[in-house]
């Protein structure tokens, strides 16, 4: 090989989400990252600044906790801001207002079935379910189970149970009662539709 396929021009690199990310360090940090290898060597030095920054950065919603970094020299076998929480329908559906018009679901069904959902109407449809799934009486850990085919409706179920910290089985129609006896008999839902 003779030499890169392709460089990004001075512009893109200026514009690239990890130029801002590197500004943003250096920044709050006071060092300098001249370049990727710089920040790279910055993020093996100090993991735990690093993977602060990065959860920040992401935009992830919830508390990371204290603990960053566990068993690092275990690769594999670390493990990441073990003391987080955060409830990942949350940051799946959570979006700015200028975003609830695009897609948030594209769908396209075997029977030539076509859907397109919104944010905004994601969002509102989840939060139908878990409303729903409250009255029912629904709590974090519970499981809840449906027999349902692959469908936009499916996934904001799936959404509204884990919004409430519920954890979420399916299976399709086509299993028969043996084989939806055989899924959902070992998970005992507490609820099942």
């Amino acid at each position: 090989m003779v030499g890169p396929l392709w460089t990004p021009s001075p512009q893109r690199i200026a514009d690239a989400n990890i130029t801002a990310f590197t500004r943003r360090v250096e920044a709050r940090h006071s060092v300098s990252l001249p370049d990727y290898d710089a920040l790279w060597r910055w993020s093996i030095d100090h993991p735990d600044a690093f993977w602060r920054e990065v959860w920040e950065d992401a935009g992830v919603i919830g508390t990371p906790g204290a603990r960053v970094l566990v068993d690092a020299d275990r690769m594999p076998g670390a493990r990441f801001f073990p003391d987080a929480t955060l409830n990942f329908a949350r940051n799946l559906i959570e979006r700015r207002p200028d975003d609830d018009a695009g897609d948030a679901l594209v769908f396209r069904g075997e029977d030539k079935a076509r859907a397109r959902v919104s944010h905004a109407e994601l969002r509102a449809s989840v939060s139908r379910v878990a409303r729903a799934f409250d009255a029912m009486g629904v709590k974090a850990g519970d499981r809840v189970a449906a027999i349902v085919p692959n469908m936009p409706e499916t996934l904001m179920a799936m959404l509204g149970g884990a919004a409430r910290g519920a954890i979420w089985s399916s299976c399709s129609p086509d299993f028969g009662v043996q084989g939806v006896l055989d899924r959902f008999g070992q998970i005992e839902p507490k609820v099942l539709s």
